[in-house]
């Protein structure tokens, strides 16, 4: 059985970017470059663990999650490419018997290319992505006075640029990383390989994923995930909860358990939080409603976690292609105050719904007195949710 590990390598400092901030960190689309490359790794279902590579010291920078759940670890990089490359090579399980290289500074990568470029490699040993090149390309030659001239023309036909993903059998990729070991110094891990001996399949790229090394790059980078935005986001769902405090229960909100002496009375954990996202997400999809879906008529639902309820609709709404692009979330509740705990309710909501915690809001109200809700008896949420839906469905 083929088990396949993900190595992001994220350890350089992007000096040709010209930011303070290491370029893998710098947001796009209310991402971090590295989060959007771990995403899309953590959104293939190939993928069954990610070794994300960062610079030293790796607690400076802020923290990377696999929304989906594949099993993450981070390493800290070493001086060279190769070097960072190695050591998360080390780390990776003793089991996996393929492993998948991207550079993180590639963040509009694919789920479908990167299976596409693990086929492969399971049936050659080794594949890269790559695309033609279009222009004419000339050798350069230099004078004595630091004058540049064309040296000859190349054949075009014979040439295409390199990608990532990268991806090899175990023991390809060891072969690889020895020669490293041993002194030779290249751009990437398939050179390392065909110095091995081994051939490298070759994998169609795709023109948006772009590397991203210079301050024109990241432009470039964000107009294209602006593009897709504005194309095609435009689902909005409204949902809304209400459950009755009663003594005895645990006080779930967000999937996060709040200190109180009351919680909330339902056949699930009762989190209205969680229950009014799912019913946004739900109606913003047009995919019935969380009733529908996890009646309280069924025993499978006695006691469930409303967070990994709330899993699994996001999970359903991919399916259909869609993805959350953002939510807000109104609670409505005179005690206990959630000022508190509201932003790990956020960062709770994101991680399932993966996206950016920036991209969730959570907010407290009271019913001043009026009401059940007002009397302190019953909890309520109302939530929004939008959607980035496929082309034709908006």
């Amino acid at each position: 059985m083929t088990k396949v590990a993900a190595i992001i390598a994220a350890g350089g400092r992007g000096i040709r970017m010209g930011a303070a901030t290491p370029k893998q960190h710098l947001t796009l689309g209310g991402m971090t470059i590295l989060q959007r490359s771990v995403a899309a790794f953590d959104g293939c279902e190939q993928i069954d663990e990610i070794v994300v590579v960062l610079p030293e010291p790796a607690a400076d920078f802020p923290p990377v999650s696999a929304p989906r759940g594949t099993p993450l670890r981070t390493v800290v990089g070493g001086a060279r490419r190769q070097d960072s490359v190695a050591r998360g090579f080390d780390a990776v399980s003793p089991d996996v018997t393929l492993v998948v290289i991207h550079d993180a500074a590639r963040p509009l990568c694919t789920a479908d290319l990167i299976a596409r470029t693990i086929d492969a490699a399971g049936r050659h040993g080794a594949a890269i992505a790559s695309m033609p090149t279009h222009d004419t390309v000339k050798r350069l030659a230099a004078d004595e006075n630091g004058g540049r001239f064309a040296d000859g023309t190349l054949a075009r036909k014979t040439l295409v640029l390199a990608q990532t993903p990268q991806a090899f059998q175990r023991e390809v990729l060891a072969d690889a990383i020895q020669l490293g070991h041993d002194g030779l110094e290249v751009t990437d891990e398939a050179a390392l390989a065909e110095h091995a001996g081994h051939r490298v399949a070759l994998v169609d790229g795709d023109p948006r994923n772009i590397k991203i090394t210079t301050a024109d790059d990241l432009v470039m980078a964000r107009q294209l995930v602006r593009g897709d935005e504005d194309v095609t986001t435009g689902r909005v769902g409204f949902g809304y909860d209400l459950h009755r405090l009663v003594d005895g229960r645990p006080l779930i909100l967000g999937g996060i358990e709040i200190p109180c002496d009351r919680g909330l009375l339902g056949h699930s954990d009762a989190d209205v939080v969680c229950h009014a996202v799912t019913d946004a997400i739900l109606g913003a999809a047009a995919a019935g409603d969380i009733g529908q879906h996890f009646p309280d008529t069924d025993p499978r639902w006695q006691g469930a976690s409303s967070i990994e309820l709330l899993r699994a609709v996001v999970d359903l709404v991919r399916t259909r292609g869609f993805d959350v692009v953002n939510m807000d979330v109104v609670v409505v509740a005179e005690e206990p105050k959630i000022g508190p705990f509201v932003n790990r309710m956020r960062e709770s909501l994101a991680a399932v719904a993966g996206i950016d915690p920036a991209r969730v809001s959570v907010k407290g109200k009271t019913n001043e007195g009026v009401d059940a809700t007002g009397r302190g008896q019953a909890i309520a949420a109302h939530a929004v949710a939008m959607l980035r839906a496929p082309h034709g469905t908006r």
